[in-house]
């Protein structure tokens, strides 16, 4: 806790200096503080205070449902937008049942500190890729278990921007969401909170705090603060969804560079440790290792009924008032077009063939530069600085939108995979790793625009449950080949300020969104400004894949955001 000396505002009249808490004084001006958090999710508190980093007590003593109890809502999937809407329902006083295709995480148990033992976290289920740029699927852009990809997400907790809500109007390019930023603004600053979110004061978008002080930072955002600073390029420490200092049971982060493999010490967020607690202490189910197969619908009434899924190779059904899907932007759609009757022969919610289509990745190229000093960009959180500089059109520009750049520490094995990939092997591959010390990294999110062709569609190869899987098609635009560019200029301007003596640049993709977005009416899209989707009232889809752009910026806050609200329109409240 950072404390300092002030005097009283009396102190002319002789009263004697007083100790103040600037964080403290900061959360009580904001909806931040720790106490006003712990009154809407006490998460943080319901962690053990011990070594142990998960309650067993407390899912031991988890309310259990029959499958033939009619709950208030079932939730497919238990990741950013699931947990959020499991705690906030259960809050709101629902029945509340959330399944989950993979594992209830025991982070002392199940996690190591170790690239190669920690695969089991992703998402490893057959997948089909296609297209002018097939987008590789797995480890950095899907999660399998309760928390989801923000199990091994990095961190990085950005807002969106105004402007990426109405880019079509604006720019031209992408399309205007249904909603507004101010919508969701609120919701960031709820969030943050929760998370909690650490960081400078935020002078992009709409300016803002965060209720943690920005962490430490280690070589590779030294390097990056260092290269903007001589270029003339505003920078800032963080955002990260990490603790600095202690909060509630958690504790502080311990620097140990592991956050994209699962954070054993709870000191970054994830629904695991922020939300579902909560959802437990106030009554809802988290059913793992349950694989959703279909959603049912009443072809009398048109509503949704339940979900069947598979748990222990045995078919269940669970009925429930409102249908919940949260399974990103592969699963979701994958659902939903499996999910076919005489009434959706195309699949579930797929009249005007929206479902699948606009899926969205960003390109994250990923610059690195070596420099004689030994940099360790290890021994740190691997996003410590960024920029959001380049995130709003620039009319003096040949591309639409933008992008950002932050700090990235790939480890040991990532590292050898992206210069393995540069034609280094044998002898030649171990003589550049030894010099893996000496690298700093960083990396770009970069703006690629929704296109309808880009999309999720049923492939003839099916899975374990004898299900039809994803196939993705996906190729990039010129607009998006030319903000690739742009963004590693900029990065490789970065590093040679700040004294690199080798550059190279590894291309890649993070982050999907879309395949089920949200739009003012059922022909551009498939749910409406509340998620609800246009052709069953009560079924919602509450994750990635209702974002109609993806902005410049990891979507994880902005899809808990976006479902703390949609949850608030549906029990009939506000924020």
């Amino acid at each position: 806790m950072i404390t300092d000396t002030a005097q009283d505002s009396r102190a002319g009249q002789g009263s004697q200096p007083r100790r103040r808490n600037p964080a403290k004084e900061w959360f009580a001006a904001h909806d931040g503080s720790a106490d006003r958090v712990r009154e809407r999710n006490a998460s943080a508190w319901l962690l053990p205070d011990d070594q142990h980093r998960v309650s067993q007590r407390l899912r031991d003593r988890m309310r259990r449902y029959r499958t033939d109890d009619e709950v208030d809502a079932v939730i497919v999937g238990c990741g950013a937008g699931g947990g959020v809407a499991a705690q906030r329902l259960t809050r709101a006083g629902w029945r509340v049942v959330a399944l989950d295709a993979g594992p209830f995480w025991d982070p002392e148990q199940d996690w190591v500190s170790d690239e190669s033992g920690s695969h089991h976290l992703y998402w490893n289920e057959p997948r089909v890729i296609d297209g002018d740029n097939p987008v590789p699927l797995g480890s950095n852009n899907s999660g399998r278990g309760v928390g989801g990809s923000m199990i091994h997400f990095a961190g990085f907790a950005p807002r969106f921007h105004p402007s990426d809500f109405h880019t079509y109007s604006a720019d031209g390019v992408g399309a205007d969401w249904p909603i507004d930023y101010a919508e969701l603004q609120p919701y960031y600053e709820q969030l943050e909170g929760e998370l909690p979110v650490s960081g400078e004061d935020w002078p992009w978008g709409v300016p803002h705090t965060y209720p943690h002080s920005a962490h430490q930072v280690g070589g590779n955002g030294e390097i990056f603060l260092r290269g903007a600073h001589k270029i003339g390029l505003q920078a800032k420490v963080g955002p990260v969804a990490i603790t600095n200092g202690r909060f509630g049971h958690r504790p502080h982060c311990i620097y140990r560079g592991f956050c994209l493999q699962g954070c054993k010490v709870n000191a970054k967020a994830s629904p695991l440790i922020t939300h579902v607690p909560d959802a437990i202490a106030n009554g809802a189910e988290i059913r793992s290792d349950a694989m959703v197969t279909r959603v049912e619908v009443d072809q009398r009434t048109g509503r949704a009924t339940g979900v069947r899924y598979l748990k222990d190779g045995v078919e269940e059904f669970q009925r429930a008032s409102v249908v919940i899907v949260a399974g990103y932007s592969i699963e979701t759609p994958r659902l939903l077009l499996n999910s076919t009757s005489a009434r959706f022969p195309d699949g579930l919610c797929n009249d005007h063939d929206q479902v699948g289509r606009y899926l969205m990745v960003q390109g994250a190229p990923q610059t690195a530069g070596r420099f004689a000093d030994e940099i360790r960009m290890y021994k740190a959180p691997p996003p410590e600085v960024s920029s959001e500089v380049f995130y709003e059109t620039d009319p003096s520009k040949p591309y639409k939108r933008g992008f950002s750049v932050q700090t990235v520490s790939p480890l040991p094995i990532t590292w050898a995979e992206h210069v393995a990939g540069q034609g280094h092997w044998g002898a030649d591959l171990r003589e550049q790793m030894r010099g893996y010390v000496h690298w700093a990294v960083l990396g770009a999110l970069c703006e690629f625009l929704p296109r309808a062709e880009n999309r999720i569609r049923l492939d003839r190869e099916t899975d374990r449950y004898g299900l039809p899987v994803a196939r993705f098609t996906y190729s990039q635009c010129d607009n998006d080949k030319q903000l690739l560019q742009a963004a590693q200029q900029v990065m490789e301007e970065i590093l040679t300020a700040a004294g690199a003596q080798e550059l190279v640049t590894f291309t890649r993709n993070a982050h999907l969104v879309g395949g089920a977005r949200m739009a003012a009416d059922e022909r551009h899209g498939v749910v409406d400004r509340s998620c609800t989707t246009f052709a069953v009232p009560n079924l919602y889809i509450m994750d990635g894949s209702v974002l109609p752009t993806q902005g410049s910026a990891n979507p994880a806050l902005t899809i808990m955001a976006n479902s703390a609200r949609a949850c608030d329109l549906l029990t009939g409240r506000r924020s």
